[in-house]
């Protein structure tokens, strides 16, 4: 991130008015210099921050910084610091300031989007969430084929809608596929859509999702439980981009995004013959895992306390008509979620609908699967917020051939930043074939 200037003491005005227009020509510098006018009275830690804006700790430190020792901004000696609005002591600052935040706000992408709010109620303390924030930002800005890996009730929808509601195509369709609750019988005319009199009932003709995903995007949920004779169809329509309906001849040409979600170790599938191996190097181009609830508990009172005052705000509650007493908060983090963020979801509205008065109790909760005994932690261990980045960075330098210019573009951080981060991670190209570089690349996502 390009960093803006300290304010010298003594500065010509038209100085610091481009000083000025350079600190807030960063979309997250503005919007936190926005965020905290709004709320003179107040402080927040960079954990609060990183939350609202769904940013990594160390952009918002920066940005922070930059905005302290420009004179907008304070943070307290307090461990960990907080941060709020100060009024700046220069008239020609303050001039600045007034007009900056007299303009009219542009709403961005972002906050417009339905999907990004959902997931922001999903991002606690644990970094990991923010880090997968990233990732969809950066599949946001391209059609690759996007595979979405991760246990049930994590997400997956979520971060599929989010990437089309910020990419290109997000004024168009976004059509859901669920392949576990398709059979053979049913996939075809679900999916390609049928004729008049193509079978017994088919009284009118009907698109499928396909027809209905052009200029849009296709999201093949559960693709794990797609038969082979679906794959092979399947297959076949992603290479031609084309397709003909159930019962007619004529073909038709789409253009869509596609993304898939599974719960299933699509590898070990591809090596035991459950799934195509041309299918699987198809839909798994860039490929982003979402961690299970277990492996971020210390998120749990977090969640489970945005869900309360959801639920409270949904039944014409204050937003703190609810509240967990510690016993309830400690049965949360004891529990080991098998269902993730959507069980927890459910279980804190059981609890505040079950509990008859403001304080829900431990009696009042409900786990589904309280009787289970937690399975085995077999997960992969989750990459460090240096190895996520070094990671990320090579995927994009490789999906732009190592072009410097498009890969901070992409990135969103200045020439300079990419070159040390170049140097700081010694990375350089690797001369190999396409379909192993491939291969890399998802070994190094998963």
């Amino acid at each position: 991130m390009d960093k803006a200037p300290a304010t010298p003491r003594r500065a010509d005005p038209s100085e610091l008015e481009t000083r000025f227009q350079s600190l807030v020509q960063s979309p997250l510098r503005a919007g936190l210099l926005r965020f905290l006018n709004a709320r003179p009275d107040e402080a927040f830690d960079l954990e609060g921050l990183m939350q609202t804006f769904g940013r990594m700790r160390l952009d918002i430190e920066n940005c922070m910084r930059e905005l302290v020792a420009f004179g907008v901004a304070h943070r307290s000696d307090d461990t960990p610091p907080r941060f709020g609005f100060r009024r700046p002591e220069s008239a020609v600052i303050r001039n600045l300031l007034d007009g900056f935040l007299e303009r009219r706000v542009t709403v961005s992408h972002e906050d417009r989007s339905p999907a990004v709010q959902r997931f922001r109620e999903m991002i606690g303390r644990d970094e990991k969430m923010l880090i997968i924030f990233e990732w969809i930002r950066t599949a946001a800005k391209s059609d690759i084929a996007v595979l979405i890996l991760g246990p049930t009730g994590s997400g997956k929808e979520v971060v599929a809608r989010m990437i089309h509601e910020l990419s290109r195509r997000g004024s168009n369709r976004f059509q859901a596929v669920n392949c576990a609750a398709l059979p053979d019988t049913l996939f075809e005319s679900e999916v390609f859509g049928y004729e008049r009199g193509a079978f017994t009932g088919a009284a009118d003709r009907k698109p499928g999702r396909l027809e209905l995903a052009n200029n849009g995007t296709l999201f093949l949920d559960e693709i794990g439980d797609m038969s082979i004779l679906a794959q092979a169809k399947m297959l076949r329509v992603l290479e031609d981009r084309r397709f003909e309906r159930l019962g007619g001849n004529q073909s038709i040409e789409v253009n869509f995004r596609l993304m898939s979600a599974t719960n299933r170790p699509l590898d070990q599938f591809v090596r035991d013959g459950r799934f195509r191996e041309d299918l699987y190097y198809r839909v798994n181009a860039f490929s982003i895992r979402l961690p299970s609830l277990r492996e971020r508990a210390v998120d749990v009172p977090i969640l489970a306390g945005r869900f309360l005052a959801r639920y409270c705000a949904g039944n014409g509650l204050p937003l703190d008509g609810k509240i967990f007493s510690k016993e309830a908060v400690d049965l949360l983090m004891q529990y080991h979620w098998p269902g993730n963020i959507r069980e927890l979801d459910s279980t804190v509205s059981r609890a505040a609908l079950s509990s008859p008065d403001r304080i829900i109790r431990g009696s009042d909760i409900d786990f589904l699967h309280a009787t289970e005994s937690p399975p085995e932690d077999t997960r992969e261990r989750m990459p460090s917020l240096r190895e996520a980045e070094r990671a990320h960075i090579i995927r994009v330098l490789e999906s732009v051939s190592w072009n410097k210019k498009q890969a901070a573009a992409v990135l969103d951080i200045s020439r300079g930043t990419l070159y040390r981060k170049i140097v700081e991670y010694g990375l350089e190209p690797e001369e190999r074939p396409a379909r192993s570089r491939a291969r890399r690349s998802v070994r190094a996502a998963e």
